[in-house]
């Protein structure tokens, strides 16, 4: 584990009951804080109860909820918090329940609530420290359901930033390249549409962003191939039509290069990121 890292102890009382107690003790043992690299000398030695402080030490926050792939640690998940951790931010990083170390049976369901947990307890210890919710891929989903479960409690989330969005789970799966090849198949996207509605998987940002009042960052590389840039287009649309404060939504197109899972290499993510957040907690 780099010096500057920690893994978040379960600190806070969860609610009695035992198995949501094991629940919210197992989200937050797999979360992961990253503080940023100016205080990477800081941290050396230094035990949870730091890094709990140091939420509150001024500089912004980002929960990153990271794709359907692998885990927290994938190399451009790392690659990705080192570059805003040098740009001044904290991360937090989650494996969703079913992902990485962390138990259980990943469900759309479950997911949202592991987002939700970890965005309430970063809440709870960085004072006036704004926390900005980072989806990737998959994670956009996770984003904005919980996004709009809190706003619907009346919590807002700071800020919401949107990389490489599809608009719902149905068009995420159809547009998958791979998909792609077996719709001429009979019986091919039945076959989808029944196991997305046994599930219940719908991811519906498409919906979400109609409810949400956050800032909103998306970002989408024009040679995505596993999320089309179509459907960051869209959600775009999508969002700009419904924001009454239209200033709050934005998207950032980057130049071929970067695909599904590299944006962190383009020389200008960091500061769009930086100038977006800056100017709407302005």
């Amino acid at each position: 584990m780099d010096s500057q890292d920690c893994e978040a102890d379960a600190a806070p009382g969860p609610p009695a009951c035992d198995y949501v107690a094991t629940w919210w003790n197992m989200v937050l043992r797999n979360l992961r804080h990253t503080v940023p690299s100016c205080r990477g000398e800081d941290a050396k030695g230094k035990d949870c109860c730091w890094y709990e402080a140091a939420l509150h030490d001024g500089n912004p926050i980002i929960v990153y909820l990271h794709g359907s792939a692998e885990h927290r640690a994938a190399a451009h998940r790392l690659e990705l918090v080192k570059v805003l951790s040098d740009g001044g931010f904290h991360v937090l990083s989650v494996d969703y329940r079913g992902f990485g170390d962390s138990t259980g049976k990943p469900t759309e369901e479950g997911l949202t609530a592991d987002a939700i947990c970890v965005y309430e307890w970063t809440k709870a210890r960085c004072g006036a420290t704004p926390v900005c919710l980072w989806g990737h891929s998959l994670g956009t989903g996770v984003a904005t359901n919980a996004a709009k479960v809190l706003e619907e409690k009346g919590c807002p989330v700071d800020a919401i930033v949107l990389e490489a969005p599809f608009t719902n789970m149905w068009d995420a799966s159809i547009n998958y390249p791979l998909l792609k090849i077996y719709q001429k198949l009979p019986g091919c996207v039945q076959v989808l549409m029944d196991a997305l509605r046994k599930d219940r998987i719908v991811f519906p940002s498409d919906e979400n962003v109609k409810f949400l009042s956050s800032p909103l960052l998306i970002l989408h590389g024009e040679d995505d191939r596993t999320v089309p840039l179509e459907c960051g287009k869209k959600l775009y649309e999508i969002a700009h039509d419904a924001y009454r404060h239209k200033e709050r939504v934005k998207m950032v197109i980057f130049p071929p290069g970067f695909h599904h899972n590299f944006l962190y290499k383009s020389p200008i993510l960091l500061k769009t990121v930086r100038d977006f957040l800056s100017e709407q907690w302005a």
